[in-house]
């Protein structure tokens, strides 16, 4: 798994509107991997990022989520809970095996990246949904990596 200082790869991936998505991390952003749309855990972590969202996006932060699942279900999700930022359709599992995060039981484990500068700058890994996005947020906002206007 990447860790702290490595290079961020570049990556492309459908989003919930099949429209393709390439992010080379040259800006703060936060790429948070789950296992599955509409599970219990991954609603509860969608939705407080997306109650987050605006003060991500005022501090400069982009943010998207990442799972194997494809776009037809994520647009079911995104559409079924009022999401504002995109899920990335990773169905061959190429966006988790770029970053070294699991997959081998059909669905990626539940691991956030934090990149800038086209590096890794932070990995939470055993991720509890609850509180998860506030917690990024917060660090980012402690660690002087992002500030809100």
């Amino acid at each position: 798994m990447l860790d702290e200082g490595d290079d961020a790869p570049e990556i492309t991936a459908a989003n919930q509107d099949g429209e393709t998505v390439t992010l080379d991390f040259s800006e703060p952003t936060v790429l948070y991997f789950y296992p599955r749309d509409d599970t219990p855990g991954c609603t509860v972590e969608a939705q407080q990022f997306d109650e987050e969202l605006e003060t991500y996006y005022d501090a400069g932060v982009e943010v998207f989520g990442v799972s194997t699942d494809d776009v037809e279900s994520h647009e079911e999700f995104c559409s079924k809970y009022d999401l504002d930022f995109d899920l990335l359709a990773d169905t061959e599992g190429d966006v988790a095996a770029a970053f070294g995060v699991d997959t081998s039981g059909g669905a990626a484990d539940r691991v956030t990246f934090v990149l800038d500068d086209g590096e890794v700058k932070e990995v939470y890994r055993g991720v509890k949904p609850d509180g998860h996005a506030r917690e990024v947020l917060q660090d980012l906002l402690d660690e002087g990596i992002v500030t809100v206007e």
